[in-house]
């Protein structure tokens, strides 16, 4: 099918999107820990400045606080993607992975400095309530939100299914805040979207990869076979990625059984590969694969299975190059480390650590003016690892990405979708 494919491509004009790449978690074997004695000497250091600390400091200083702080400061001479999870933050990480949570239904984050709403999720209480994108949170149950941080917000935000929590809103054109008390519900998130478009193409958007994407995508991909589609759309932009497992998964209803998705290394050479296992059906419609700056991690081990194995044709701009596999290793106290130890491979061996996927065809989307901000890949990342760390480090003028895009301005789905309708001309006149 590619092959063909690739014929319609020589009379194609090629044209020549933001987010920090996201985890790609995997449950790895991990050395337990231990120091030998040269170690421990050195550890002296520590103890010391941490006595010196906590006796003379100004002010009392809690211990965990000085504990933590040094934990944070050490992960943090490693790669970006290393870090230390406080009890409250890993407890939010394993909650995003499971994609389920008592809350108000409402992606939030910091804008200009203050707490705002990105978009409220359908169907959930705060929609219902009438929050809008845009709608700026002034306190939470009467508390200024000015001082508090993401995680704070949103913990204050969760709770319990029946519960309530009053938001204050401040909305352009009005006057003064308005309070909403809203019920709290739980909220599931669905990783998976789909839809016919134009005629018999199916289209698939997969926002993250999380524990129940794959069985998400299942239903969504027999739906969508009832619904007579012949050819796929799928979406991986802005896909910040997720759980390896759940990548393997994707793409094992994509190809045949026992093919290589991906493989990974160690520090010492030892390998893991993953094969697809056949415990699911696997489609064979003609499909093309959606990337931009924005899909890393495990949307880049689907886009490049797919690609090494010719399964699909990649349209869009390179990819994030996040080519590293991140375990997540619970502590005593109910923290979390967040520890990088694996590179991962396509299938054909390559690593798109600093590189990303290149697309087969580039389409860039248009910017409009003031409405875009610079793409962000790993290599610009500081304390990325690999290729390019070395590279002229003076400042270079990055690509501009839109910040929204409406579906009349989606060139890179547009373009998808002509090559899909050229893909069944074609077969139809051969």
């Amino acid at each position: 099918m590619r092959r063909k494919l690739r014929i319609l491509l020589i009379v194609w004009t090629v044209f020549a999107c933001i987010s920090v790449g996201g985890l790609l978690i995997s449950q790895l074997p991990i050395n337990p820990a231990g120091a030998n004695s040269e170690e421990y000497e050195k550890l002296k250091l520590f103890t010391e400045v941490y006595e010196i600390v906590r006796k003379n400091y100004v002010e009392e200083v809690e211990p965990k606080k000085l504990i933590y702080g040094a934990i944070r400061g050490m992960l943090r001479t490693l790669d970006p993607h290393s870090g230390f999870m406080p009890p409250e933050a890993y407890k939010e990480m394993k909650i995003d992975t499971k994609g389920e949570f008592g809350g108000l239904g409402i992606q939030i984050g910091i804008r200009d400095g203050v707490l705002t709403v990105i978009a409220p999720l359908e169907d959930t209480p705060a929609w219902k309530a009438g929050i809008k994108a845009g709608d700026k949170i002034i306190k939470v149950n009467g508390e200024p939100t000015a001082d508090m941080t993401l995680l704070e917000a949103v913990n204050k935000m969760r709770g319990p299914k029946g519960t309530k929590v009053t938001i204050t809103i401040m909305r352009e054109g009005w006057k003064k805040p308005k309070d909403f008390t809203i019920t709290r519900d739980i909220i599931k998130i669905k990783s998976v979207k789909y839809k016919v478009i134009d005629e018999n193409i199916g289209y698939v958007k997969i926002t993250q990869f999380q524990e129940r994407t794959a069985v998400e995508l299942e239903k969504a991909l027999k739906k969508l076979e009832s619904e007579g589609i012949d050819s796929l759309i799928l979406d991986l932009r802005n896909n910040p990625g997720g759980l390896l497992r759940s990548a393997v998964d994707v793409a094992e209803q994509f190809l045949p059984t026992d093919k290589l998705v991906v493989y990974i290394k160690d520090r010492n050479g030892k390998k893991q590969e993953y094969y697809t296992r056949g415990k699911r059906p696997h489609y064979e419609w003609p499909m093309v694969v959606l990337v931009n700056t924005g899909s890393a991690s495990a949307s880049e081990i689907v886009a490049g299975a797919l690609k090494d194995w010719n399964r699909a044709v990649i349209i869009g701009v390179r990819t994030f190059g996040k080519g590293s596999v991140q375990s997540v290793i619970p502590l005593s106290d109910g923290s979390g480390l967040r520890l990088t130890t694996a590179k991962y491979y396509t299938p054909r061996g390559i690593s798109i650590q600093n590189k990303g996927i290149e697309p087969d065809i580039v389409v860039k989307l248009k910017v409009k003016e003031g409405e875009g901000h610079p793409a962000i890949r790993e290599e610009d990342l500081m304390r990325h690892f690999g290729e390019g760390q070395e590279k002229d480090k003076t400042k270079k003028e990055r690509e501009l990405v839109p910040l929204k895009i409406s579906e009349e301005d989606d060139t890179q789905l547009q373009r998808a979708i002509d090559l899909l309708k050229s893909w069944r001309v074609f077969k139809e006149n051969t």
